[in-house]
């Protein structure tokens, strides 16, 4: 790969870009939509914080509301999404933040074979099937794969 190509895909220096395989094994559902005041992944923090953090909502498909029984019945909850705007061919990669060079599995970067996020947000209330929270570091509309309880902080109801 030529400098001039690695420039046009975005690749900075001392990264490598790996070969995808031909087809996916597994598939999803997106089970709704996550709503931040982040338009951009340039706006993104490097890191949702889940006290000081905006409040953000998470509008779940009404055919999983169901599947929110007890789920208010614990202060901070499991939210993983797909990034639906990461690249997904690069195994190491030179972040910005440090200059230093790293494998993808060594980092919380979006860019991965699999764009999968993990946050651990507040539960501020539940309303039929939007789920409000702090603690989001994703693009406005970014599709939700699951919710599940977090248990550091044992059950507690969530604070309106």
């Amino acid at each position: 790969m030529t400098e001039a190509s690695k420039k046009h895909d975005g690749i900075r220096e001392g990264e490598i870009q790996g070969m995808m395989p031909d087809q996916f094994d597994a598939s999803v559902y997106f089970i709704g939509r996550i709503h931040t005041p982040f338009q951009t992944r340039a706006e993104c923090p490097r890191r949702g914080d889940p006290e000081q953090g905006p409040v953000c909502t998470i509008e779940l498909d009404a055919r999983f509301v169901d599947a929110l029984r007890g789920v208010d019945a614990y202060e901070h909850i499991a939210v993983l999404y797909w990034m639906d705007q990461a690249r997904r061919d690069l195994l190491v990669q030179n972040p910005k933040h440090d200059g230093g060079l790293a494998g993808t599995f060594a980092l919380r970067s979006p860019v991965r074979p699999n764009p999968i996020a993990l946050s651990i947000v507040r539960l501020i209330r539940i309303g039929g099937a939007t789920l409000t929270v702090r603690g989001l570091d994703c693009v406005d509309g970014t599709p939700l794969i699951d919710i599940k309880p977090e248990f550091t902080g044992g059950r507690k109801p969530c604070h309106a």
